[in-house]
C-alpha cells in the first residue's frame, strides 16, 4: 500500500478563516481530498476532523502536514502525546513553520534532526499553551468589563 500525505488545518471558531493554512498546503501540492479541517478550539484533541484523520485515515508510512504546531493543540501535554503516537506508529509529522521538519533526512542523520525538532517542539508547545492561557484571561477580562458596563 502506498503512503499518503494528509494536511490538517484548524481555526478556533466557525467565524475564522482557514485560507492562510490552505494556501500553504496548496503550495506544497495538496489536493482538497487530502485536507482535513476543523473549526474548533485547540484546547483538547476532541475534534471531529482530527479524530477521523488520526483514527481512520493515517497509516504507518503516511505523512501529516500542519502549518504550525499549535494547529494540532494548544496543550503542551497533548502535543507531546500526539508526537509520541506519530513516532510509535510510523507517521511522519511535517510542520511548515518548523523548517527542519520539512527536510528529507539523509540516512544515518535522523538523530540530529530529531534532537533539534524535540527542542523546537518543547519551546513552541510551551508558547502554544501560554497563548491558550492568555486567550482565557482576555476572555475573562472582557466578560468582567461587559458586566461592569451593564451595571453602570
Amino acid at each position: 500500500m502506498n503512503s499518503r500525505t494528509y494536511y490538517y488545518a484548524r481555526v478556533s471558531s466557525k467565524e475564522q478563516n482557514l485560507d492562510r493554512q490552505l494556501s500553504a498546503f496548496y503550495a506544497l501540492g495538496a489536493t482538497d481530498r487530502d485536507i482535513i479541517t476543523d473549526k474548533e478550539s485547540g484546547k483538547d484533541l476532541d475534534r471531529k476532523g482530527y479524530q477521523a484523520l488520526k483514527n481512520a485515515m493515517l497509516r504507518r508510512g503516511d505523512t501529516l502536514v500542519a502549518k504550525s504546531l499549535d494547529r494540532l493543540s494548544r496543550s503542551k501535554t497533548d502535543i507531546h502525546n500526539e508526537l509520541q503516537y506519530f513516532k510509535e506508529n510510523g507517521i511522519r509529522l511535517k510542520v511548515i513553520d518548523l523548517p527542519t521538519t520539512m527536510m528529507d533526512l539523509p540516512e544515518g542523520q535522523e538523530w540530529v534532526f530529531e534532537m533539534v525538532n524535540n527542542i523546537l517542539i518543547e519551546v513552541l508547545g510551551t508558547i502554544a499553551e501560554q497563548e491558550r492561557e492568555n486567550i482565557r484571561k482576555r476572555q475573562a477580562e472582557g466578560i468582567e468589563a461587559a458586566k461592569q458596563t451593564a451595571r453602570s
